[in-house]
């Protein structure tokens, strides 16, 4: 048998001798979960992936377009009027680097705590991570205006001495950001070599099998391979762990650090990095219900799988509700009169307050879709209904996008002085941009399933203990 056979390859694994979960059935075979996962990839797209695609390329092209737009005409066509400077652009792209969270909290975090739950999904997760963090990257780039000078953000020896300001949020997102993306794409990649040797060998064409073993790097299965990259999968898991407690933290840190009524609050770290778990999660539910139902992966994105992802997305919901409790009690309970008119308008006779000025329908659907909606997951039954937690995913996205509008729009629309207040109203160039967004996040992830496995087919084998009973042909067959 040749060495760089899947299923030996998948049989040499560190974990392969551990119990099977009962998230799998146990009557599996290490030749089927190859065959049910990679299977896919030698057959065309159907028809719900082309339309999926036409869709995503059409919303991209929109964007784009309004982009090109912008460039020629600036900032102008967008809703940004004094004092509203920050509008949807960073909206959407604190929208983003949340989405991007889960991809990391499932892969590096759960990986060292051993939850193998994650097997099924931590591929996509991470793909996700990557296509959200490549959107979040192109908002602070289109909001500076002159985009091609964008990189006087990245400190660099120059002739004219200048330097950037280290001590300011926005450069600490730079380094933060970029940094995640760096870990992200390392931890991703590294992941799905001895998967692209699994398609590498099991690809009938002579370029296809070229092209996967360039990016399997000559993977063969060998217990050496397999030491090496235990030890670096671990390594990186141990780096990009503390990255998610970190890089929102510094997202939020460009408000924290701020004096504007709103901003300037010590609760917005951890009320960030929660509401970044609760999107992300989100987020990975409505990718993931799609996937096993066109794929049909239903053994390995079980029910069960759906119902932990809806466990976390209720528990960080409630962790959000209590950001909220905590962010409105402080308002009241402070002695600083520009953060309680802020919520309540109890100054300079205003009768503007967080749910019953210009805002309001904001703050309402950030509490009804963040806060109420997620509490139909306490019922067993709603929790395990794949229509209802897609659905609730959805909801879950909006009201976390309508969260960062409210946070990040009425904050500057009333700070200390009346001649400063101010209304902020996107145009359709806001929205188009925004569909664009999400236009190139779906185009991305459609080409991601449609090229690698979107499951994880070494590590599903890794926890599958071997059937008792089947004959070694079956376990080690032949190229031929």
């Amino acid at each position: 048998m040749s060495q760089g056979h899947p299923e030996n390859t998948a049989q040499q694994h560190p974990m392969a001798l551990e119990a099977t979960p009962p998230i799998y059935r146990a009557d599996m075979t290490l030749t089927q979960v190859t065959r049910d996962i990679v299977a896919p990839l030698d057959r065309r797209p159907n028809g719900w992936w082309w339309f999926g695609f036409l869709i995503s390329i059409t919303l991209l092209a929109i964007g784009a377009s309004a982009v090109v737009y912008q460039f020629r005409e600036g900032l102008g066509i967008l809703g940004l009027t004094y004092p509203e400077m920050w509008g949807t652009y960073i909206v959407d792209f604190v929208f983003w680097i949340g989405i991007g969270h889960a991809g990391t909290l499932i892969s590096a975090i759960l990986f060292l705590f051993r939850q193998r739950w994650r097997t099924a999904i931590n591929r996509a997760a991470e793909a996700m991570t990557i296509f959200a963090v490549v959107c979040a990257g192109l908002f602070p780039l289109l909001h500076v205006g002159r985009t091609l000078l964008a990189y006087w953000l990245i400190p660099y020896p120059n002739f004219r001495q200048l330097w950037v300001n280290f001590r300011s949020p926005l450069i600490w997102d730079v380094f933060a950001v970029s940094t995640y993306a760096t870990v992200s794409l390392l931890f991703w990649y590294l992941g799905m070599v001895p998967d692209l040797a699994t398609v590498r060998d099991h690809k009938p064409g002579k370029w296809a099998r070229r092209v996967y073993g360039f990016f399997a790097m000559n993977w063969r299965g060998t217990a050496r391979d397999w030491h090496h990259y235990e030890s670096a999968y671990g390594m990186l898991a141990a780096i990009a762990t503390p990255l998610v407690l970190s890089v929102h933290s510094n997202v939020s840190m460009d408000f924290a650090t701020s004096t504007a009524p709103g901003w300037h609050s010590t609760i917005f770290p951890p009320y960030f990095v929660a509401g970044a778990i609760f999107s992300g999660f989100a987020m990975v539910i409505t990718l993931m219900v799609i996937v096993r139902k066109i794929y049909d992966l239903e053994d390995y994105l079980t029910v069960d799988h759906m119902e932990m992802m809806c466990k976390i997305m209720l528990v960080t919901s409630l962790i959000v509700a209590y950001a909220y409790a905590t962010e409105m009690f402080n308002a009241w309970y402070t002695s600083d009169i520009y953060e309680r008119n802020r919520f309540y308008g109890v100054h300079f006779g205003l009768t503007w307050t967080f749910f019953t000025g210009p805002y309001a329908y904001a703050a309402a659907l950030m509490v009804i879709c963040n806060v109420l909606t997620p509490q139909l997951l306490w019922i067993r039954r709603l929790r395990r209904s794949m229509p209802v937690m897609f659905v609730i995913s959805l909801i879950a996205n909006l009201g976390m996008w309508f969260e960062r509008y409210t946070i990040i729009v009425s904050s500057q629309a009333r700070q200390f002085l009346p001649s400063s207040f101010g209304y902020y109203r996107p145009t359709r160039f806001d929205y188009a941009v925004l569909a664009g967004s999400f236009g190139l996040f779906f185009t991305l992830f459609l080409l991601f399933v449609r090229f690698v496995p979107v499951i994880a087919v070494a590590e599903v084998k890794a926890v599958l203990r071997q059937p008792v009973g089947e004959p070694a042909a079956v376990m080690e067959e032949s190229h031929a």
